[in-house]
């Protein structure tokens, strides 16, 4: 068990999927955790099953943030860990992408990704780990994702850059890639469930060690690298994917 006793950590999108399994992992690590989501009812359900604090906080609203932020100062003081997870998927084909989807996307996946990042740097300790939330379709050219892509590129650029500028603080940033992860993003996507069941068997036999992965997979990296067996570890990316970026024309 790595450990984390005595930190404050707080997991965006902490209500399902990589961030539930996350909260949970960092908890039983000994972390002080907080989970957010846009649902209140979702995160109710999260918290309680977690044993955590759940607040609820829009990304996309950076009024939302600033009351996140507010809370999380007034009841825990300053943080030791960032997880910044929230995002969504909405996959569309070129010709088909509408400004609407284009503003949703990149204002969950980057922009309020970046603003929860600058919003929490009053509050962050010395030493702090940031993992930001990318994925290996930055890189894969995969169809009908452009804009999702081009979301987690820029994730993964401002990364290195944050991890540049924080260093002073000793703050670390890193990004996660993660591959296929069986998570409920995919079900919010609209997309019937014979086009996911179809979707789920193309993309497993792409994957070089055949499977999906699971959100705990990717939980056991965040505790890594939120750990200070991870302290000299910034601006680093780490895909965890089965092997799908190094291998894109298999299947």
């Amino acid at each position: 068990m790595r450990e984390l006793k005595g930190k404050i950590a707080v997991v965006t999108g902490g209500n399902s999927g990589i961030g539930y399994a996350s909260a949970k992992k960092l908890k039983e690590n000994g972390a002080t955790v907080i989970i957010t989501g846009r649902s209140s009812d979702r995160v109710k359900t999260a918290s309680d099953e977690l044993g955590v604090k759940g607040i609820v906080a829009d990304v996309k609203d950076l009024s939302a943030i600033d009351n996140l932020v507010k809370q999380v100062e007034n009841e825990f003081g300053n943080i030791d860990i960032l997880f910044v997870n929230a995002g969504i998927f909405a996959p569309a084909p070129l010709g088909q992408i509408s400004e609407e989807m284009f503003d949703t996307q990149m204002g969950i996946n980057f922009k309020g990704a970046l603003f929860t990042v600058e919003k929490f740097l009053p509050i962050l300790n010395e030493g702090v780990s940031i993992i930001n939330l990318g994925s290996v379709n930055a890189y894969t050219g995969m169809p009908n994702t452009a804009v999702y892509a081009a979301s987690k590129a820029a994730m993964n650029s401002y990364t290195r850059t944050a991890a540049t500028e924080l260093a002073p603080r000793k703050i670390r940033v890193n990004v996660i890639n993660p591959g296929p992860v069986y998570t409920p993003i995919f079900e919010k996507t609209g997309m019937e469930e014979e086009q996911l069941k179809g979707f789920a068997e193309a993309m497993q036999n792409r994957v070089p060690l055949k499977r999906f992965g699971q959100p705990e997979d990717i939980a056991n990296l965040v505790a890594f690298l939120a750990s200070d067996e991870a302290s000299f570890i910034t601006g680093s990316e780490y895909n965890i994917d089965g092997g799908i970026n190094i291998n894109p024309l298999l299947g």
